[in-house]
């Protein structure tokens, strides 16, 4: 088989963020099918300079006798000058970059000049409306764009000047089966496991625990998450709350949130909350996951949530804001009792952030926005700012906390099961098979861009949306 070439723009595969974690699932998920060579970002990246040749560690991990996979470590995201040496000694099929475009500026200022070689592909995700048309020269600029939500396939549909159904498609953030998954007696690490527990807890055993996996940043809202905790132990006879606990595993300071040593200190009156901010690899994670009963997210702006979604992989009930890509794993149906879809969603009505669809997975506690400002900066003028109240997160925890283990591990069983459906597409296999499809598609019909290209100005002035996606919702 001749295999195609990506050369992948993103956070190095082998790093802990998000967006490495992801990349790393969607390159060793399609190492049978595609060559791949990624320019691997990170801040201060200490490899800076190497060339990574990574043959023969991924073709004794996979087994995939011709897997080829080299990584170009970065400190930033790259520059122009390396794209064209790539595209001369790699000679890659195309190009996907993954996260913000921003970020890859100097890539846009010479799409034009790749696209007569290659196609451009961008893994999308936005978090929230209005509909961001300062980003259209960005979604006009590659050939085709791979959405992360439901609610971002609608905002590009809405934003991009023109598309055909090929360019603009809808692949989920995909969780691997093989790493999250729900532990049992038959675990076969199931002393190291009972060890690493006794170890977090302190020897400790707690009936209920809320679980939290994620920066330590303000959209997150982590303050919020533990104020939250404090009212719902509050309102349970003290001898009960000393059984309940608040697991968070990010930095307890981080410059880019706050100090949630002090804000445990001085804010959570005593009750248990318990920090773990080592680095742990999957198995670790899974065991973390294990040891809650249930997840807790609920940030103002978030494309997806991969704990979310990791949660219910485990088997785990989970609050949730209803916001972004979040809204995507809490199963909201229509009237008819069918899922949502990303084709539900339109010009008029972007996001259920304004409850319109009520009717929700038994897996799901869902929290309201009770607050949507506008936001913004210079190169992101605006985008809604949807805050929950902390008291609804607190009434969400106590509805879990006063149902019985059997009950919390049948509901979150349910969530499981929505996620591994193929048709909802939250695996890292279905991902991959979505990935594998939608590239091959865009690859068989890229057609290169002429020396030149003109352009109906009076076409993209009437594109612009007479409607922005916000919902007036209360009488003025």
């Amino acid at each position: 088989m001749d295999k195609k070439k990506i050369l992948l723009l993103s956070d190095d595969l082998r790093m802990s963020s998000g967006v490495g974690t992801m990349s790393r699932e969607i390159v060793m998920g399609t190492l049978h099918h595609y060559e791949w060579v990624q320019i691997g970002g990170a801040i201060k990246h200490p490899d800076e300079g190497k060339f990574i040749d990574m043959n023969d560690s991924v073709r004794k991990e996979t087994g995939i006798e011709h897997a080829y996979l080299k990584i170009i470590p970065t400190s930033g995201y790259g520059s122009a000058e390396l794209i064209r040496h790539l595209m001369a000694t790699e000679k890659p099929d195309a190009i996907l970059h993954y996260t913000d475009p921003r970020f890859w500026e100097f890539l846009y200022q010479i799409e034009h000049e790749v696209r007569q070689e290659i196609p451009i592909f961008y893994y999308n995700i936005w978090d929230d409306l209005p509909y961001p048309m300062w980003n259209r020269k960005y979604y006009d600029s590659v050939d085709a764009l791979f959405n992360i939500s439901k609610q971002t396939c609608n905002i590009v549909r809405q934003v991009r000047s023109s598309y055909e159904d090929w360019q603009v498609t809808y692949i989920p953030h995909g969780i691997n089966e093989h790493d999250y998954f729900p532990l049992d007696e038959s675990y076969e690490k199931h002393k190291e496991y009972s060890e690493f527990r006794n170890n977090v807890f302190g020897g400790n055993e707690y009936e209920t625990v809320f679980f939290y996996n994620a920066r330590n940043i303000r959209r997150k809202l982590t303050s919020d998450i533990m104020y939250a905790f404090r009212a719902f132990c509050d309102s349970i006879p003290k001898e009960e709350a000393k059984k309940c606990a608040l697991l968070m595993h990010t930095q307890p300071r981080d410059e880019n949130g706050t100090d949630l040593f002090e804000i445990a200190t001085h804010l959570l009156n005593g009750h248990n909350v318990i920090f773990s901010h080592d680095r742990l690899e999957r198995e670790q994670l899974n065991w973390l996951y294990n040891m809650s009963d249930a997840g807790v997210l609920i940030s103002s702006n978030e494309g997806f949530g991969l704990m979310g979604a990791e949660s219910l992989m485990v088997g785990n009930p989970i609050i949730i804001n209803v916001s972004g890509g979040m809204q995507d794993y809490c199963g909201f149906m229509k009237e008819d009792g069918t899922y949502l879809t990303h084709e539900d969603y339109t010009l008029e009505w972007g996001s259920n952030h304004d409850g319109r669809y009520k009717d929700h997975g038994e897996w799901a506690f869902p929290v309201w926005p009770t607050s949507r400002s506008i936001q913004g900066s210079i190169p992101t003028p605006y985008i809604s700012d949807d805050r929950p109240d902390w008291q609804d997160v607190a009434i969400q925890m106590k509805k879990i906390w006063s149902l019985d283990k059997s009950e919390r591990k049948r509901i979150g069983l349910l969530g499981r099961q929505f996620v591994m459906d193929p048709n909802i597409g939250m695996t890292a296999s279905e991902m991959n098979r979505r990935f594998m499809q939608d590239i091959d598609t865009a690859l068989e019909k890229f057609k290169p861009s002429g020396r030149m290209d003109m352009y109906n100005m009076t076409t993209f002035e009437n594109k612009m949306p007479d409607w922005n996606g916000l919902t007036i919702t209360k009488e003025i």
